[in-house]
């Protein structure tokens, strides 16, 4: 009992000299050892790690889960060591309500055939999703709550610690400044009942009592010294192994671009199916309708992924597929041009004839297109010198 009453006294005293010290740094009534610049460099790319990696952290995580409750309950199954239940994504829910729907108003309709499509189609969606935010939450987010939680929470102890043998170090140095001061008085002004310090009563000479003070003074500083190098060199070693931090998360960086790249190569391949489905049956159901945008839109950027084989192309309906009997029996090369309604159009993309009644297309170049009565409002007549054809006006930028 005696030996930890002592060992508390010690380290009550020891707080209130560090806590003593930290005051006066902050009023400016003490000297503060500085770190060198490369120490500084260090400490600052430690930390603006630290704040961006829990930003990013935290979006990403708002990315694949965009629920806050959801994300609160996985955040409380994760602390308490418990495995996350499966929790069904918005595609599979949306997915569920149209099979239901379509079960209910009719399967064999065709808005009921339609739904079953989407359904399928959703649903495929929905475990692509799935599959996306398991692989990104392993080979992304894992790496970086580990570095928060553990790098990060060994750093920050080295630092306190780091912190403490420095108050340590400049209160040994500001007790060794003052009781130099003291012993300097004490020599020039030989008054011994001014110059005798409070502690040593019985002192026969208070020079000397300062002179033992300044000694010992002086130990205390070396030591802290030591101490304090020793942990400096720590903390260095700890604060440079940020570079392999940094090597560590571009790797997972590019295993998280590695894996949306593929989710969206999934989930661009599964609606361009829907969408061919949904072509031709509403080409069956309502002749002469086209099927997508109207709207020029960019062609999606080609992948290294082998998921990524589909076309990347908007999808048009061939010539043959829209045109009425009496259109597909005329003969281009005997229609004149009106007097009055030609445009010129630019080619938005490379388009490949699919027969003899359509113009093949080259991205950027400069066409001359113009309507005929009766013509489907999705194809317009294209003229490339002495050559004339069908074109698809998704394909194309009308300029005058």
């Amino acid at each position: 009992m005696d030996f930890n009453m002592k060992k508390l006294a010690s380290d009550a005293g020891i707080f209130f000299t560090r806590a003593v010290q930290f005051t006066e740094e902050k009023f400016g009534q003490a000297e503060k050892t500085e770190l060198d610049a490369h120490f500084e460099n260090l400490l600052a790319r430690a930390d603006s790690t630290k704040n961006w990696t829990e930003r990013i952290l935290r979006q990403t995580e708002v990315l694949l889960q965009p629920n806050p409750s959801a994300r609160v309950e996985e955040f409380l199954y994760e602390k308490l060591d418990r495995k996350v239940p499966s929790r069904v994504t918005n595609g599979e829910l949306l997915a569920q309500y149209m099979a239901e729907a379509a079960s209910e108003l009719g399967p064999s309709t065709p808005y009921g055939k339609t739904l079953i499509k989407v359904s399928e189609a959703e649903k495929r969606l929905g475990a692509a999703e799935r599959d996306f935010i398991h692989t990104a939450s392993l080979s992304f987010l894992t790496p970086l709550r580990n570095f928060l939680e553990g790098d990060w929470k060994t750093i920050s102890k080295e630092r306190r610690l780091l912190q403490n043998r420095r108050l340590d170090l400049d209160a040994c140095k500001a007790r060794l400044k003052k009781a130099k001061a003291a012993e300097a008085k004490a020599t020039t002004v030989p008054d011994f009942q001014e110059t005798r310090p409070r502690n040593y009563i019985l002192s026969a000479s208070a020079s000397a009592l300062w002179n033992d003070e300044v000694d010992k003074a002086e130990q205390e500083l070396r030591v802290a010294q030591t101490e304090f190098d020793r942990q400096a060199e720590v903390t260095r070693l700890l604060l440079e192994g940020i570079s392999s931090t940094h090597v560590n998360h571009l790797r997972c960086l590019h295993e998280f671009v590695k894996s949306q790249t593929t989710y969206y190569a999934q989930c661009y391949r599964h609606m361009l199916d829907l969408q061919k489905q949904l072509g031709s049956s509403q080409g069956a159901i309502f002749p002469g309708t086209f099927v997508g945008t109207t709207e020029p839109a960019s062609p999606p950027l080609s992948s290294t992924s082998p998921t990524t084989t589909a076309a990347t192309m908007p999808v048009v309906p061939t010539g043959a597929a829209l045109a009425p009997p009496e259109e597909a029996a005329l003969c281009l090369e005997e229609v004149a041009p009106p007097a009055s309604g030609t445009r010129k159009a630019r080619v938005l993309y490379d388009y490949e004839a699919a027969d003899s009644s359509e113009l093949a297309l080259l991205a950027d170049e400069l066409i001359t297109v113009y309507s005929l009565p009766g013509m489907d409002p999705d194809w317009l007549i294209g003229e490339r010198g002495n050559k004339k054809g069908k074109v698809p006006v998704t394909y194309l930028e009308l300029l005058s």
